[in-house]
């Protein structure tokens, strides 16, 4: 008898420690660890003997416990030098979203930062307001991971008897003919006296009666309605005006005759695109021009520092190349332009691009910058004055391309021209150097073997 309860106490305690020792598992027998397919067989001996398997086990994930966890979705870390933004929500309270879809949009000075979805889910509860600021680690949402999507409203079903149809009204009575007449309609008198006649020239014309206007209801619309400006505008419009206040801005002017560079696009263009995978452009010959101008004229490419009250010469060229977005005008930099050929500037110029469009700049992209490049002429403009982009001290303005007759060798002949100018800080560029630089970039644009010949 003590054997027999010997065996089930160590057969109980194997199956106990058993079953603590597994995370999350599932005993599919009884806690005793006894199992219907268990044999304990007691003979002469007294010997206790079991199979193999006290009984089986079988392993699961914990994922019911976090399938509707709620989780809180904060604001990203933004730049060092941005500390605050605006948000525009994409999703509303009870929205699905899949992963990574993006839910809203933090409008800063600079740029915008998209918050994406960290799972799918439902969206339970929009923390901050649309338009409210923000900063970084700012609670946003919450997100009920794996929810279902709210159900939505359904019409309720038609009757299956829809109802009979009211009978159509009986069709109007044919009118009854009167009596056909026997006598003949009586003859009007004739008159004794004659009829006093009046001359044409003496009847005077009546004025028909004027139309009354019906009222349609429509009316011109004379209606207007106020948009709050996003950040992005509000600090562009606030570095512009800064740039007014502070720089003594001057625009020297100057025009280039495209001919030969648009000769040679025209010539090397299929050549460059299969080569390079990308097109051959015009502003990678004047970004270029604008590097070795700079080079040749380091006061362009410094900046005076306000605050030391000294003058800062950049041994380097960074050009931001203006980018107009629905949101407003960005500048992303092309870095190390000096070491750059054609093909490497149209490459850049093309990422940066294809980043504005899609809303994916990051501060980053837009920090620094020596020197600026504005061009309007893909809209259509044949003239301006650019303004300063802060802290730069110039800015190149570049314009549409017309067909002009130009004096070339005593003759009249059309060419392709474009206006150019410069708008330069006064304080720290004097006129020689202004015009000295815009007369190099004339000068490598007209003819590209100068970088060539390093004239």
């Amino acid at each position: 008898m003590f054997s027999r309860s010997r065996c089930l106490t160590r057969t109980f305690g194997r199956s106990i420690s058993a079953f603590r020792q597994g995370n999350n598992v599932l005993a599919r027998r009884a806690a005793s660890g006894i199992s219907s397919s268990q044999c304990v067989n007691f003979r002469n001996s007294l010997k206790c003997e079991a199979r193999p398997s006290i009984f089986q086990i079988r392993y699961f994930k914990t994922t019911a416990i976090h399938r509707n966890e709620v989780v809180t979705v904060n604001t990203p870390a933004f730049a060092e030098s941005v500390t605050e933004g605006d948000v525009r929500w994409e999703k509303a309270v009870g929205d699905t979203v899949t992963e990574d879809e993006v839910v809203c949009e933090i409008e800063t000075d600079k740029t915008s930062v998209q918050v994406p979805s960290p799972a799918a889910g439902v969206i339970e509860e929009l923390l901050v307001p649309d338009g409210g600021k923000v900063e970084g680690g700012t609670p946003l949402f919450k997100l009920r991971k794996g929810a279902a999507a709210a159900a939505k409203v359904t019409p309720a079903p038609a009757a299956e008897a829809p109802a009979a149809a009211a009978p159509p009204p009986p069709p109007p009575a044919p009118a009854t003919a009167g009596p056909i007449p026997t006598t003949m309609p009586p003859v009007p008198p004739v008159p004794t006296q004659p009829i006093a006649s009046k001359p044409v020239s003496a009847i005077k014309p009546t004025a028909a009666p004027a139309a009354t206007p019906t009222d349609t209801g429509v009316k011109g619309a004379r209606s207007e309605h106020r948009v709050k400006m996003n950040r992005m505008r509000l600090r562009i419009a606030q570095r512009l005006k800064e740039a007014q206040n502070t720089c003594a801005m001057l625009t020297t002017f100057n025009e280039v005759d495209m001919s030969n560079i648009t000769e040679m696009r025209k010539a090397y263009k299929d050549a460059f695109l299969k080569k390079h995978g990308i097109k051959l452009g015009f502003m990678s010959a004047f970004v270029k021009a604008a590097a070795y101008a700079l080079i040749d004229q380091p006061a362009v490419n410094a900046v005076i520092d306000d605050t030391t009250k000294e003058i800062v010469y950049r041994d380097y060229v960074d050009i931001s190349v203006a980018v107009a977005t629905p949101k407003g005008l960005v500048v992303p930099v092309v870095r190390g332009v000096e070491g750059m050929n054609f093909a490497d500037i149209e490459k850049t110029i093309n990422e940066l691009g294809e980043k504005a469009r899609k809303n994916e700049l990051a501060v980053e992209d837009m920090d620094g910058g020596t020197f600026t490049i504005s061009n309007g002429g893909v809209f259509g403009s044949m003239f301006g004055t650019p303004i300063i982009n802060p802290p730069q001290s110039a800015i190149l303005g570049m314009h549409g391309i017309f067909d002009r007759p130009v004096a070339v060798g005593g003759k009249v002949e059309i060419r392709p021209m474009m206006y150019v100018a410069l708008t330069y800080d006064h304080r720290l560029i004097d006129g020689r150097e202004a015009v000295t630089f815009l007369r190099k970039i004339k000068s490598v644009v007209e003819d590209p073997r100068v970088l060539l010949l390093d004239m």
